[in-house]
């Protein structure tokens, strides 16, 4: 992961802005992400495979911002929240959002059929995806919140 391309996020509009630490909205972003699991669920049990893959994604995308909201990180721009946690958590880490941000595109511009194998899949990794942020945002200290805080604005 490119230097350039955070330092590209301080300075685009909906990019990076650091505030203060927000446990009240990080909560939040986690129960919305929980909410859309259960929303593509039912989506996929309905057949429609493109609000469930939409809302796999955003399951995943509100459980990755849940973290950023607790370290007072404000990012409006999916790329570069993505590429934030990348850089304080890992690649790994990253993964599978990234992979399903490629699918929900996919789904939402390229219709394809026989999907719902592969959606029941997604929406399998997405649980595992939201529950380790669940559990990752329920259990960060203090010490971890200002140790990530910095190393996000060193890359400024």
């Amino acid at each position: 992961m490119g230097n350039k391309k955070l330092k590209w996020c301080w300075k685009i509009k909906e990019g990076f802005s650091v505030m203060e630490p927000n446990e009240r909205l990080s909560d939040s972003y986690l129960e919305q992400a929980k909410s859309s699991l259960l929303r593509a669920e039912k989506d996929l049990d309905d057949k429609d495979f493109l609000w469930a893959t939409v809302a796999i994604y955003y399951a995943e995308y509100y459980a990755l911002y849940s973290f950023l909201q607790k370290i007072g990180i404000k990012c409006e721009n999916h790329s570069c929240s993505i590429l934030a946690v990348a850089r304080l958590l890992g690649e790994d880490k990253v993964k599978t959002i990234n992979l399903h941000k490629d699918k929900r595109i996919d789904a939402q511009y390229y219709m394809k059929t026989d999907q719902e194998p592969k959606i029941r899949l997604m929406l399998k990794e997405a649980k595992i995806f939201v529950s380790s942020f669940d559990e990752l945002v329920s259990n960060l200290t203090e010490k971890e919140i200002k140790t990530y805080r910095k190393i996000i604005l060193e890359s400024k």
